[in-house]
């Protein structure tokens, strides 16, 4: 199978994506090619991965791709996949993150049964991404390992069930518009009690960051770290018991539903 990297549409994930798989040596950059009709996408392309070469439409791509990675966005993939139905080659692994887009609609619409489902997210961009991926039964191991490789150059990456990548998408797919919200109102929260906005920011970003890493380097459950910080009638507790009472876990659970349940209206 050719170890060429086919890519359609090279927006901020793309770019991402491609660049980690570069810098991580799992490709050379003369071995992506890709298409996005905007010059300037295209553009910023190539400066984030040196040798790629830029084609004239999505069919010279998928002819030369052992791999096609389809990087537009769910409005947009219709017709795409009408414009590359019948014209994938038998043995080229195509790679879909659109969100909402179930396999069984690509395998209709391409006529090709190789088929992965990922939901990455921005923190790729950072090498921090968190990245979901489901195969149909056609793909094999040795494919499914490729592109778990691929993924896991820029963060981690883990393999679903298909009818969970819906609520991937409204967990981690949105997540990090989450944490921006989060970030964004502990600094609010700083000035209002009279630190300067540089100050607060810094506080906050780093806050989030060192909590999200202890979770993740001492493997303990959050809501045991959570006690750790938590003395008997203290200023945590106040803390918390305003959390509650202002509702944000059940607002986060309610965020995490909604981006869920529009995943799902963008795959019909």
């Amino acid at each position: 199978m050719s170890q060429v990297i086919g890519i359609v549409g090279a927006g901020q994930m793309a770019r991402a994506l491609a660049g980690g798989f570069l810098q991580a040596g799992l490709v050379e950059g003369e071995d992506v090619v890709f298409f996005d009709p905007s010059l300037e996408a295209a553009t910023a392309f190539q400066a984030a991965v040196p040798g790629s070469r830029g084609l004239d439409d999505e069919r010279s791509v998928a002819t030369e791709a052992g791999l096609l990675l389809l990087a537009v966005k769910p409005q947009v993939m219709p017709v795409v996949l009408e414009r590359l139905a019948g014209q994938i080659n038998p043995g080229t692994l195509v790679v879909s993150i659109a969100a909402g887009i179930q396999l069984a609609s690509l395998v209709e619409a391409l006529g090709s049964d190789r088929v992965i489902r990922v939901m990455p997210n921005t923190p790729c961009l950072v090498g921090r991404g968190a990245s979901a991926f489901s195969c149909t039964d056609a793909v094999g191991s040795e494919d499914c390992q490729r592109v778990q490789d691929l993924l896991e150059s820029v963060g981690i990456a883990i393999q679903v069930q298909e009818n969970q990548m819906d609520a991937v998408t409204g967990l981690s797919g949105s997540g990090p518009a989450y944490i921006y919200t989060t970030i964004e109102a502990l600094s609010d929260a700083g000035v209002a009690q009279g630190l300067p906005r540089d100050v607060a920011s810094q506080l906050a970003v780093q806050t989030t960051l060192g909590a999200a890493v202890m979770v993740q380097q001492t493997g303990e459950h959050p809501g045991v770290l959570k006690d750790q910080v938590t003395s008997p009638g203290g200023t945590t507790i106040a803390g918390l018991q305003s959390l509650a009472d202002h509702g944000l876990p059940a607002a986060l659970m309610a965020a995490v539903q909604s981006a869920t349940r529009r995943s799902r209206e963008l795959g019909q």
